[in-house]
This record gives structure tokens, sequence and C-alpha cells, in this order.
């Protein structure tokens, strides 16, 4: 098939949405699909299948925008339809300009189109300061809505809680549930913590507000082995100074922060005892399946503005939202139970079997292939 998909936003693979866009890519390309790629990203111009629009200039605020990690496409309609006119589907990845506009076409044109599901409401009023507003969230909804989902053929939503909160919305909505998946990298194997002194903790997300780094710089400084942990913030971000002088502050041991690839990661995760995940706001958090994938006890926020709590086997895997204290006691509850977390480790490790990679790209696949064919008996 001729697959466009619409990137607004593409970059590095540095956070869920990027990395879910390479991961669809390149697997529909190893498939043998004929994939064109609608981005603003200069450094892909040339690329087989890649079709480059220019960005947004957004003044005074592009600095603050490019420090968030947010440089969006700005809509050419000759490269878009340039891309998309011949395409059996079409597939956007966020609900922006690009993607509107790709839907608009699609709608007039009658070409079936999908959309993945990999903004909250939050994401975008946490900006605004109105991450907590009932109304500023809702409102986002039905314009996200308005402006994407609603000419869509079938909805990508990566879980059944995103599905809900926005469904709770707008009402029913066509859609398939399928995880993002986790790569055949993140695997169980030998402890590579072995001989190292303490205990290594590891939170892989990017250095931004809804992820609550702090939370856990303030848990470690509460914790019973507070000078024994080796505290690993694995990501990128624009609070990262904030965090650095925050742990300071604290007199907990300087945090390692850096970007890890894949392969980093799943090696880093090896030498892990435990994996912290108190970010507020998630749809998946494939970061936090890595680490269960690893085998690794995670113990994760129970913030109903995420999807993550839902991964918790047993309640010392959650902490209150928010509560460095509350996590501060799961952590050495963990730490002083290493049976415990042995036994828990193994249940996590069949856990994570329903995310694999190659299956969850499999549905993805089906899912564009049976959108294709529903979309011509309507015909």
């Amino acid at each position: 098939m001729k697959i466009a998909i619409i990137c607004d936003v593409l970059g590095t693979a540095n956070n869920g949405t990027s990395l879910a866009a390479f991961n669809l890519i390149n697997s529909l390309k190893e498939k043998g699909h004929d994939v064109r790629v609608v981005c603003p990203d200069e450094d892909k111009r040339g690329q087989e299948g890649y079709y480059i629009v220019p960005k947004y200039n957004f003044g005074l605020f592009q600095r603050y925008m490019e420090k968030n990690g947010v440089s969006p496409a700005k809509v050419d309609k000759t490269i878009l339809e340039s891309a998309i006119s011949d395409a059996d589907i079409i597939h956007v990845m966020v609900p922006f300009s690009l993607g509107k506009a790709a839907a608009v076409y699609a709608n007039q044109h009658g070409i079936p189109l999908t959309a993945g599901f990999h903004c909250q409401a939050e994401n975008i009023t946490s900006h605004i300061f109105l991450k907590n507003s009932r109304i500023a969230n809702k409102t986002t909804y039905r314009i996200l809505n308005r402006r994407l989902f609603r000419y869509c053929d079938c909805i990508h939503y990566p879980t059944q809680f995103i599905c809900d909160v926005f469904e709770s919305v707008v009402g029913k909505t066509p859609h398939r549930i399928i995880s993002n998946g986790v790569s055949d990298d993140f695997k169980p194997g030998i402890n590579e913590n072995t001989g190292r002194n303490g205990y290594t903790i590891v939170y892989s997300g990017r250095y931004s507000p809804e992820k609550s780094h702090g939370v856990l710089i303030d848990a470690v400084a509460k914790s019973h082995h507070k000078n024994e942990i080796r505290l690993v913030f694995a990501g990128t971000g624009p609070l990262r100074k904030q965090l650095e002088k925050r742990a300071g502050k604290k007199g907990i041991n300087p945090p390692v922060m850096k970007f890890y690839g894949r392969e980093e990661l799943a090696s880093l995760l090896k030498q892990a005892d435990l994996y912290v995940h108190p970010a507020e706001i998630e749809i998946e958090a494939i970061s936090c399946l890595e680490a269960i994938a690893t085998g690794k006890v995670p113990v994760i926020s129970d913030s109903p503005k995420s999807a993550t709590k839902h991964f918790a086997l047993t309640p010392q895997n959650l902490f209150r939202c928010g509560d460095s204290d509350d996590l501060a006691g799961k952590i050495d509850w963990w730490l002083d139970h290493p049976e415990e977390r042995n036994d828990c480790a193994k249940r996590y490790i069949g856990f994570a079997e329903q995310f694999n990679f190659s299956r969850c790209m499999d549905e993805m696949e089906k899912m564009l292939i049976d959108t294709v064919e529903e979309k011509k008996h309507e015909t």
C-alpha cells in the first residue's frame, strides 16, 4: 500500500510520540509498503520517502517553543498534496495544522484516514497553567475532535485509558486499542549491578513538569537509603538545571542525567534495582513498559490523569500522586525486601509479553489494511 504518515512534529526519537512515529514508519517500510512521511525536519530532506514542509515561526515565543522541544510544521499544500493525493491511506500522528490539513483533504477526496491519539489535553493546557482545569481540558478535547478526529475512519488509542477519557467528552468513536509496543532490545538479563555498592533507581522520561521528577528527588532525600541511592534520570528536556539544583538542595547524590540510546537504556535498566515512574500525565508510558520488560519492579504514581497506574500488579507498586513521603516508603520497602522484589519482577516479565513490539506493529498494519477495505465497501 501507499501509506502517508503526517508528522507535525517528528524530530528525534527522544519522546513517546516521535518514537511511536519512527517505529511505525520503519515497521511499515520493512513490511514492503510505500511509506511517505510529511514532516518539517530539514535533516530528512533528500531522504527517500520524506516530504519536507516549513516550520512555524512563533516570533517572540520561538525560543520558548524550541526549549520545550516543539517546532511544529507549517502547512504547504503543494508539498502535502504531492505526498497524499494518490495514497491508499493517510495516518496522522498529532492533531496540529499539518494533520488537520491532511484530514480535510482526505475527507474531501474520499481517502481513508486514521490518526494516533498521542496528545493528552493536559499536554497542551499545562503550557498555559490550566492542566487541572476540567473545563479547559474538556474544551481542548472538543477542539481536537473538531480539528482532526471527527474526520477519522479509525482512531488508534495506545491504551483503553485514553480512549475512555476522550470518548467521555466527545462520544463513541471508531477505534482500535493498540500499544505502541516495546522493542525486543528490552528483555530480561543478568543484573549488571553485581559488585556495585548501594542501589540504582532509574526513571526514564523527558525533563518536563508533567513528568514530576521533583517528587522522586524529594522521595530519595527522605529514604532511609538516601546516601546509598544512585538516581539516574534517562532523558533530556528544559528542566535539567532546575532538577540538578533541586537535587543539590536536598543533599542527595548528584543524579546521572543524560539521554540514552535504545541499547544503552536496555543496559542501564539491567543495572537497576528499582524503576520509579512518578509522572502525573501519561497516555501509555513506554519507558515504564521497557523497564518492566527487562524484569524491573516499578513504583508508579496513581495519578488519575495517567494510564501508567494500570501497570501496577500490587498495591506496593503504586504511590499517591505527588506524595514524596509515600513514595519514599514504597522505595524503602522494595529495597528492604529483595526476595519479594525478585518474585514481583518475574510476574512483570510475563505481564510485559502483551506489549511485544512485533505483535503491536502487526496490529497497526492490520488496522490500516482493514480501514482501507472498509472504506471500499462504503463507496
